[in-house]
């Protein structure tokens, strides 16, 4: 998961967002391996070193261990994550300050800047579409935009396409260079976040999302079978 600053100007983090005007688009992202396959590895129990180090400062007689479920990775869940957190350097005008990638899938917060588009362009060929599967975090109040400012940011989503499609092609090109045998569902699931409650609500998903795998509508073919 990851929550870095975006532009120095908010934080994503502990289940809360801070809304900002930002000058271009941002969206809710699920993409998903193909047949629903895990390959980037399996969520386990971990318990958290540092806080339990710090508890125990304060309370030597502690006997608590601060635990919650993670993604134990794979090499190439690992390539994933680290495309994710680190796309601006290949796509300048995008940024994603909150992901969490899955057994079988991910999701993220994506922004796609305005001001650093290389020029201006319309829907490359994504389209709107659920991956297969009900998505996650159901959007119940999704709506055609009406105003000037919804369709300008629902035309960033050309740029949107370019930066999913190479970071998926990133990781099936690392998949065939190591022999994995790896594949992508060719349609990815995105929705225009509108206001601060939709963030707030989708900022609370991720960041709980391993917690909730259980219960994931996501969680097929726990063996990569």
């Amino acid at each position: 998961m990851s929550n870095d600053k975006f532009k120095n100007k908010y934080r994503i983090k502990s289940t809360r967002a801070t809304w900002h005007d930002y000058n271009g688009g941002a969206y809710f992202i699920t993409v998903c391996t193909k047949n629903m396959e895990h390959f980037f590895g399996e969520i386990e129990m971990g318990c958290d070193v540092e806080t339990l180090r710090a508890t125990s400062l304060r309370a030597p007689r502690a006997t608590h261990v601060p635990c919650a479920p993670f993604l134990q990775m794979t090499q190439i869940g690992q390539f994933l994550y680290d495309n994710l957190k680190n796309v601006t350097v290949h796509y300048p005008y995008a940024e994603i300050p909150l992901f969490v990638v899955m057994p079988n899938h991910w999701h993220g917060i994506v922004f796609i800047d305005g001001n650093k588009m290389p020029y201006a362009r319309r829907d490359v060929g994504m389209r709107d579409v659920e991956t297969g599967r009900a998505p996650s975090l159901r959007d119940n109040n999704k709506q055609t935009p009406t105003n000037e400012k919804m369709r300008q940011i629902d035309s960033f989503k050309g740029w949107l396409s370019v930066t999913i499609g190479g970071i998926k092609s990133a990781v099936t090109k690392f998949a065939r260079d190591n022999g994995i045998d790896f594949a992508w569902q060719t349609q990815f699931h995105d929705r225009i976040i509108r206001d601060k409650d939709a963030m707030n609500s989708i900022v609370d998903y991720i960041e709980n999302n391993p917690a909730r795998w259980d219960t994931d509508c996501y969680k097929i073919n726990e063996n990569g079978k």
